[in-house]
């Protein structure tokens, strides 16, 4: 599993053309967890087959009870964690993220035309491994959820 921020899109947009627009854009966040059947990933990858399916399952992307920022709060200034079965897997503040929510949602919206409610994963920190059956994950976003 991996523990990721999410940013929601409020509002319709396409082309947006700076990072204050994009951040404009976003209505909210929340807490995901990226859940993919690595070996699923690998035989897709094998066959040379798109992977989504490793990814596509029911409940492969769980998303935690949205989040508004404080006033003037930066989601830079989130520290998001994962344990598995009590053991600190992954924990990270948003500021090492290499890209960030903006350049995201504009990158984004220069490809597609985003939606009200669609979700946009900023990626994981490291500490991604494999779940196996009856692994506990509990994980979360300090201050949040």
């Amino acid at each position: 599993p991996a523990a990721a921020a999410a940013a929601s899109i409020g509002r319709r947009c396409r082309h947006l053309p700076t990072d204050a627009a994009a951040a404009a854009a976003v209505a909210g966040y929340a807490l995901a967890l990226d859940i993919t059947d690595r070996d699923e990933q690998t035989e897709a990858k094998r066959a040379g087959m798109p992977w989504s399916v490793a990814k596509g399952h029911d409940s492969y992307c769980p998303l935690s009870t949205p989040f508004l920022l404080p006033e003037g709060g930066s989601w830079r200034e989130l520290r998001m964690w994962l344990d598995v079965n009590g053991t600190r897997r992954q924990e990270c503040s948003c500021a090492e993220m290499i890209h960030g929510v903006e350049e995201l949602v504009r990158f984004c919206s220069s490809v597609m035309t985003l939606e009200p409610g669609d979700v946009l994963l900023t990626g994981t920190p490291a500490g991604v491994g494999r779940l196996r059956p009856g692994d506990v994950v509990t994980d979360g976003v300090e201050g949040h959820v």
